[in-house]
């Protein structure tokens, strides 16, 4: 049984006999690289355990290593699975420093004793290692140092790897690893010194004889320097040498004595932050143009990745020109449209829909004979159209899509579908934006009639319209049907709720007859809602690929956490026909006429708005199915290391024989896209002057930076809670039940979290907005469009959703009570027809208010 081995004779391919530190530190000694000699104490030693014998081998080591010279040594840990790429162990496991003699073997003992310690165990559990670890001990001679610290030849905390930091103190280094002082902190690049930010260093450790001490640092020493320039540089020379030798960045522990640098320890950085590139926060927009960030754009809340911004263009502009056409030809409008100078460029990364002045003029007066003509019958020609038309031509082209024999077709002819498929969606979007209005101007027109004609009614104007069935409704209890089923096999529900998903082999404990028919149900369950979008940017999965949500959803259902959506739709139903009935037994005979009128057009168009937006992603899995072949064909060549990389290049790059090269190109997308994901993009440019006028009818607002409340679209009542915010489906599975949901913005895809939330705030929304419309349903508070509301909040914040004022406030506010809503902040469209349908409300009741 070997106990001892020196570090000069270890490599890398030792570690499983002496630990991860101790063959890293013999790795840097075979590289001439300056590191204090010493020996381990092997992993079998460990396993052994103790005795006289043992002792003796290490005395004779440390006598060796001392010889005459200063008897000090650093006693340091080194467990298999230490200082490796996987796990680093920082300060999980005891260092001893100034060990002398007869202390040696206590240190080795206490070494061997930290690694069952909570600290350490914690950490293992944490990441799933082994339960059973072992440990190899390294003895060093001890540097005295005079500064000391921490080197990462990489930006940890941006994923540059061409800037190296440097963490530096006054004394041993152990200040630093513990942070019990706050250290020099230095960036270097490109050979220099480009930013420096003094600690206040107040206290020192230093050697002491036997043990260390902790001292006040001298007043001098305070504000000084620990590093003049070319000291970090020669340090962060030695450090790149290092990360040669390894071949990744290291985190590096180094001292400085009176001989100069010396190496402690050097492992892979574990946790090193993703690059991210410097976005500037500045706007730039072309004279004479508008530029905003409203319909379809709500739908696309991050930067866009560059294969959507190359492809949108040419599905956005003409999708949008040729509804307006249409519109405009259906109410007698003549007027030319071609040539109106609209575009859909992308600024700082975020999508904008771009009008001309001529343009806006152009389409306001060809969009306004429209309204009126809306009018004539309620809007039922368009929703008609729709259902009958729009839809069914939409589904037909998606299913058409799904025929097609993916492994046939060229390159090309893969993205010439895609393109294909997203003008489809695009212009079904685009359609639906015909009957959005709609429904809008209904309720609107319920909600300005009953504050004209009904007055203080006890019952809020929304009651009146609740409990119908829309396709989230549909979804919703299709759910709930097939959580009830699941529930009645106890193997089949444990096995979903302990994380089974719908693979092909059935758990254990699962028969394959039940495991087979799950599997045709949710997978029929995918087939008619798995197409739920929350980001139009197709890089985004969706459940038909990604069911996660779907079954996250369902194991709430399992675990007694959800709500049955029957019994709630029923409860909102009874209230509606109560406070229906209470409410035209109040009002006289011309009253009531007018009355039922307009909340028969309300009950009517509200339900279609959710299902008309539920179905737009109908092409997404498809068009993801193919450049998901796009991507496994470019894998194969050799061209990309992940098929999901597609998506971040342009259309002209994808190509059989595309260049290799560009990975790096991909890389430093994606480092730009996680800068430009940090802004917050304004909803309308340029912001100034007479523009400011659109504040009222933008989704989202901007509020202050430092305001403790923030502005928004609210509805419902009020909440005091803790936040969870969302930022897509792949974190659903952390909401909690009576959390506050803070999301960018809510799509039918959010669905399932409204049963279980106490309110809901996003960036980008309105009053007649998805969110709020769902929010009421479900009788929650709701503030949205409250522009920078999830970088504002933080997951765990205690927040007030106060729907009633429209405000967030961001930290729990003290004397809220219920008041008036705020007058109606509309739609451009609902805004243009709000002075209409309170026209036609009061000319349809003439008469007092009733008392």
């Amino acid at each position: 049984m070997t106990n001892i081995m020196w570090l000069s004779d270890l490599r890398a391919g030792d570690a499983p006999q002496v630990g991860g530190k101790a063959a890293n530190l013999g790795e840097l000694m075979a590289a001439g690289l300056p590191t204090p000699d010493g020996f381990a104490v092997t992993v079998e030693a460990f396993k052994h355990g103790m005795d006289e014998a043992l002792a003796d081998e290490i005395a004779d080591a440390y006598r060796r290593l001392v010889g005459d010279g200063d008897q000090r040594v650093a006693v340091r840990s080194s467990a298999l699975s230490e200082d490796s790429a996987q796990a680093s162990f920082a300060g999980q496991q005891d260092t001893i420093l100034q060990v002398e003699g007869p202390g040696l073997v206590e240190a080795v003992e206490a070494c061997w004793a930290s690694l069952r310690g909570e600290r350490a165990q914690a950490y293992r559990e944490q990441l799933r290692l082994d339960a059973d670890p072992a440990m190899g001990v390294v003895v060093q001679r001890m540097v005295q140092a005079v500064c000391a610290g921490v080197l990462f030849t990489a930006n940890p905390a941006n994923g540059h790897l061409d800037q190296s930091v440097v963490s530096a103190a006054w004394g041993l280094g152990d200040a630093v690893v513990s942070g019990r002082v706050e250290p020099d902190e230095l960036v270097v690049a490109a050979g220099r010194v480009v930013s420096r930010k003094l600690g206040a260093k107040g206290s020192v450790i230093e050697a002491g004889g036997p043990t260390t001490l902790t001292t006040d640092v001298v007043k001098t020493l305070r504000n000084s320097a620990v590093l003049d320039d070319a000291e970090a540089l020669a340090l962060v020379g030695l450090g790149e040498a290092i990360q040669r030798h390894f071949g990744g960045p290291q985190d590096i522990e180094w001292a400085m004595d009176a001989d100069g640098f010396h190496i402690l320890q050097a492992r892979p950085i574990t946790a090193l932050a993703e690059r991210v590139a410097e976005a500037k926060d500045v706007w730039p927009s072309e004279p004479g143009n508008m530029y905003f960030r409203a319909s379809i754009v709500e739908q696309l809340p991050d930067p866009l990745t560059p294969l959507f911004a190359d492809m949108a263009p040419d599905a956005v502009v003409p999708a949008l020109r040729g509804v307006v056409a249409q519109v405009a030809g259906d109410f007698g409008n003549t007027r030319r449209l071609e040539g109106v100078d609209v575009g859909f460029p992308t600024i700082n990364g975020y999508a904008y829909y771009r009008f001309s002045n001529k343009a806006l003029r152009k389409l306001t007066a060809v969009s306004l004979p429209a309204l009126r003509g809306v009018f004539a019958d309620g809007g039922r020609a368009l929703v008609a159209r729709w259902r009958c038309q729009t839809l069914p031509a939409y589904q037909a082209a998606v299913a058409q899509a799904r025929t097609a024999d993916l492994a046939a077709l060229s390159l090309a002819e893969l993205l010439d579908g895609v393109q294909e498929l997203l003008l489809a969606g695009c212009e079904y979007y685009s359609a639906t934006q015909t009957v959005l209005p709609v429904a809008g101007m209904a309720e609107l027109a319920w909600r300005t009639g009953w504050r004209t004609l009904v007055g203080a009614d006890p019952a809020p104007p929304e009651q009146f319209v609740l409990g119908y069935d829309s396709t989230p409704v549909l979804a919703e209890k299709r759910l709930w049907d097939l959580s009830g089923w699941v529930a009645q096999d106890e193997a089949l529900a444990a096995a979903i709720a302990g994380g089974a998903g719908a693979g092909e082999a059935p758990p254990d404990g699962v028969s394959d007859a039940v495991w087979q028919e799950w599997r045709q149900r949710f997978g029929a369950y995918l087939d008619e809602y798995g197409h739920t979008v929350y980001n139009l940017d197709f890089a985004n999965p969706v459940p038909a690929d990604d069911p996660s949500a779907i079954l996250q959803g369902l194991r709430f259902n399992l675990a007694g956490k959800g709500a049955d959506p029957y019994a709630r739709q029923a409860g909102l139903a009874q209230r509606r026909d109560r406070v229906t009935e209470q409410l035209f037994a109040r009002l006289d005979p011309i009253r009531a006429k007018g009355a039922r009128r307009t909340l028969k057009w309300a009950q009517e168009m509200v339900p279609v708005r959710e299902t008309a937006l539920a179905a737009i992603g109908l092409a997404w899995p498809v068009m993801r199915r193919r450049l998901a072949e796009v991507g496994r064909r470019l894998v194969e060549a050799g061209t990309l290391l992940d098929a999901d990389d597609v998506y971040w290049l342009r259309r002209d790059e994808i190509a059989e024989d595309a260049d290799a090269g560009l990975r790096t190109l991909i890389d430093d997308r994606k480092a730009i896209w996680r800068g430009q994901a940090r802004l917050t993009p304004p909803p309308y440019l340029p912001r100034s002057g007479a523009m400011r006028a659109w504040d009222s009818f933008m989704p989202s607002r901007q509020n202050r930076d430092d305001a403790r409340r923030l502005n928004g679209n609210g509805s419902g009542g009020v909440v005091t809670g803790r936040a969870r915010v969302v930022n897509g489906p792949d974190e659903f599975a952390d909401f909690e039940p009576g959390e506050i949901l803070v999301a960018p913005i809510t799509t039918p895809a959010f669905t399932p979290l409204f049963a279980v939330a106490a309110g809901v705030v996003t960036d980008v929304g309105g009053v007649l907005s998805h969110g709020s419309i769902v929010a009421r349903e479900y009788g929650i508070p709701a503030v949205l469009g409250a522009g920078q509301a999830t970088r504002r909040i933080k997951t765990g914040d205690e927040i007030t959703v106060d729907g009633v004022r429209g405000a967030v406030w961001l930290a729990p506010a003290d004397g809220i009570v219920a008041a008036e809503h705020p007058w109606l902040r509309w739609t451009v469209a609902g805004a243009v027809a709000a002075g209409a349908v309170a026209g036609v409300a009061r000319k349809a009741v003439k008469g007092r208010r009733p008392r």
